[in-house]
């Protein structure tokens, strides 16, 4: 097999689907990899579902995905009174499917504040921001205790009823001995998974103790029957609210 130009988000939560890939790896933010993957930059990337979505040429590696069935912990809005009140949501611009999760639940709860890309403005009542990733991790420890976090995870749960799925590894079709990759990402990921303790203790970013609670409780890497429903029901509610255009969908899996 040829050398692959494999790219991943940079994120804790991508750790358990890439430790130990043998080879090269472009690690960065969701926005950045969707482009490259779309531009052929790269042969396979773990990478938002909305790529998926809005650009359906790719095969999906089965049985992988880093999803949530209820809080994500790692996905909110931050900001100080209720959700209704908020006028203005600053976004994060590495954000791809986060930020179209919450355009649809908040277009699902009748509410319609403005989007924003302005920078690390102060966080009012009427002004809140989306975060995602680590830098959502690190913001939330500081500020646990001056303001509340609408999780997203937790908000498309209670009202669709399945989980929701980031990230996908997609594979673009020109790929080659696409079951062999795929076999090797699944193999990684029951590898990491088996031998977690192992990789928490390489982290240096996040405590121990945390990172354990965030993989058990808040995180999934499947990708089976109700994540691939809960992959459909985006897809629809994005149709419904003109985030994507109507048209056949089908997950192609490998």
């Amino acid at each position: 097999m040829k050398s692959l130009r494999v790219g991943c988000v940079k994120y804790l939560n991508a750790r358990p689907l890439i430790r130990s890939w043998v080879g090269e790896v472009v690690l960065d933010n969701p926005a950045s990899l969707c482009a490259r993957l779309a531009r052929a930059d790269l042969d396979l990337a773990l990478v938002s579902s909305f790529e998926f979505l809005r650009n359906p040429i790719y095969q999906i590696v089965d049985h992988v995905s880093i999803s949530s069935a209820g809080p994500v912990y790692s996905v909110f809005v931050a900001h100080t009174g209720t959700i209704p009140e908020v006028e203005e949501i600053e976004i994060d611009p590495a954000a791809e499917t986060s930020v179209n999760l919450l355009r649809c639940l908040l277009s699902e709860w009748k509410l319609a504040p403005r989007f924003s890309r302005t920078t690390k403005a102060t966080i009012t009542r009427r002004h809140a921001r989306l975060l995602i990733g680590d830098q959502a991790l690190r913001f939330r420890k500081e500020h646990e205790k001056d303001l509340k976090f609408w999780d997203l995870g937790e908000q498309w749960a209670r009202l669709v009823g399945l989980p929701f799925v980031y990230a996908l590894w997609l594979i673009r079709p020109e790929v080659m001995q696409t079951n062999q990759v795929a076999g090797r990402l699944r193999a990684l990921r029951d590898h990491n998974l088996a031998n977690i303790d192992e990789l928490i203790g390489e982290e240096t970013d996040f405590d121990p103790d945390f990172c354990r609670r965030y993989y058990r409780d808040n995180l999934r890497f499947t990708f089976a029957e109700r994540e691939k429903e809960g992959l459909r029901a985006f897809q629809t509610l994005c149709e419904k609210h003109a985030l994507l255009p109507q048209r056949e969908f089908k997950i192609v899996v490998v």
